[in-house]
């Protein structure tokens, strides 16, 4: 906080420098001003946030001083020091604002007492306008989401958002709206989730700097309202823009743009269409700008494994081999995604049904053991009713691969923990394959036995019979 002293008289000046140690009152001490004038002069570019000045000077006297300052830094704070008692000077330096008045016989304690007064009325302005601008700008934040989720009429916009899109160029008081358009703009690269938040917070900054437009921060994601583009050199301002934030926080950015619009209440459809191409992330890029064009052709993809496809899974799951079931959930969930038709939402209906697969393998596998524990447990571990969400971008056969291996390891380790794993481990690789001519030598080598032995030990079990497979 900074203080400048000014006084006619050398002697008040170099005092007030030296007998108090402003610096451990917290204060920076400008060079002392020998006149109103040349405290004037200073002002502007030394901008004090207290002025100890005296009344009576050669020249332009304090009380005037104190009127210009006011005029020119309203929260200035401005302390008379005078050899003057007189009430008449005190009430007009009340009417310019002064906030105390002391004499030139003050001892250094009472000049210190005024001084910090000063300082803690200027904290208690900062800190009420801090929270005036925290509150003014989650209301402007609020109004803003509504306006582009809602699609609030344009008669109804705040005065807040009007004041705000025009302060930050997006439009011009007193004009005609001009057009508008919504861009969504993820950034990864920074690992962790509160990481990754700071990381869009940064993000925000930088395009703010860049590019007129009013930001919102989501969860995920940034909001941007921007200009409508209107061509080439336009997308190539947003693109270098995005470029320089890759480059500047190293960070992989994704951007979807909306349609353009027309006016506020309008603001609502390019937001919902940029969503749109949002959803698209990782399936047509991890990093850039696209808009509906790019992503207008996709219709879909299939959305349910086929019947060759269960069967392989299931094969696979009894088999225990993670490497196996690696190898075979890359492939079909990489083909999928590499599909040029595909969308989030056919995908993640795909990836549901492989995991419906995996569910109806393990119910099939644990009631053909006759184990009704089993099932229970498993139903507990894996609930069938388990909805696969994928948040793209991101490499969803991980996700997929780590569900269906829980079920496999789980369901093999409570085999393990059993006397007869194999003949419960035999019995449900029958009931999975009853649409083949297994023969006895088949399930024995799946199970790893003798068929001689394999079929004395099937005997000497009375509660398995063919008719209870």
């Amino acid at each position: 906080m900074r203080i400048l002293i000014v006084d006619d008289e050398v002697i008040i000046r170099t005092g007030l420098c030296t007998v108090i140690d402003w610096k451990e009152l917290g204060m920076e001490l400008l060079p002392p001003a020998s006149s109103a004038e040349e405290a004037l002069a200073r002002i502007p570019e030394e901008k004090p946030h207290i002025l100890l000045t005296d009344i009576r000077m050669s020249g332009m006297d304090g009380i005037e001083l104190a009127h210009k300052v006011r005029a020119m830094l309203p929260d200035t704070e401005v302390v008379i020091l005078t050899g003057y008692d007189d009430f008449t000077y005190a009430q007009q330096a009340l009417r310019e604002g002064v906030t105390d008045y002391l004499l030139k016989t003050s001892r250094p304690e009472e000049i210190i007492k005024a001084a910090l007064k000063a300082k803690q009325r200027i904290l208690e302005k900062w800190e009420a306008l801090k929270q005036e601008n925290v509150q003014t700008a989650a209301l402007r934040s609020q109004l803003l989401e509504r306006l582009i989720t809602q699609g609030l009429e344009q008669e109804s916009v705040h005065e807040q958002l009007l004041v705000w899109f025009c302060k930050n160029g997006l439009q011009q008081a007193q004009k005609e709206t001009a057009p508008m358009q919504v861009m969504l703009v993820s950034a990864l690269g920074w690992g962790d989730k509160p990481l990754a938040r700071l990381l869009l917070g940064a993000a925000e900054n930088i395009l703010f700097e860049l590019l007129p437009t009013v930001t919102l921060l989501k969860k995920d994601r940034l909001v941007l309202v921007l200009p409508a583009a209107s061509g080439m050199a336009d997308r190539e301002m947003l693109e270098r823009a995005l470029l320089r934030v890759e480059q500047t926080l190293k960070c992989t950015v994704y951007a979807a743009v909306g349609c353009s619009v027309n006016d506020y209440g309008e603001l609502k459809m390019s937001y919902l269409e940029a969503e749109h191409v949002f959803t698209f992330r990782g399936l047509v890029g991890e990093r850039g700008l696209y808009t509906i064009e790019e992503v207008k052709d996709r219709k879909g993809g299939r959305t349910v494994c086929s019947q060759k496809e269960e069967a392989e899974l299931s094969a696979i799951l009894m088999s225990n081999n993670p490497t196996e079931l690696r190898h075979w959930v890359n492939q079909k969930v990489r083909s999928q995604m590499e599909n040029d038709t595909v969308t989030a939402v056919s995908l993640q209906a795909f990836l549901q049904s492989i995991l419906l697969s995996g569910h109806r393998w393990l119910e099939r596998a644990c009631t053909g053991t006759g184990d009704n524990s089993g099932t229970q447990d498993h139903g507990r571990s894996q609930p069938a009713s388990h909805i696969f969400t994928w948040e793209s971008p991101g490499q969803p056969e991980e996700d997929v691969f780590r569900l269906l291996s829980g079920m496999m390891s789980a369901y093999h380790e409570s085999l393990a923990e059993s006397k007869f794993s194999y003949i419960q481990k035999s019995i449900a690789y029958i009931k999975a394959n009853l649409d083949q001519n297994l023969s006895l030598q088949q399930v024995a080598q799946f199970v790893h036995l003798n068929p001689n032995h394999f079929s004395e030990v099937f005997k000497r079990r009375p509660d398995l019979t063919i008719s209870s497979l």
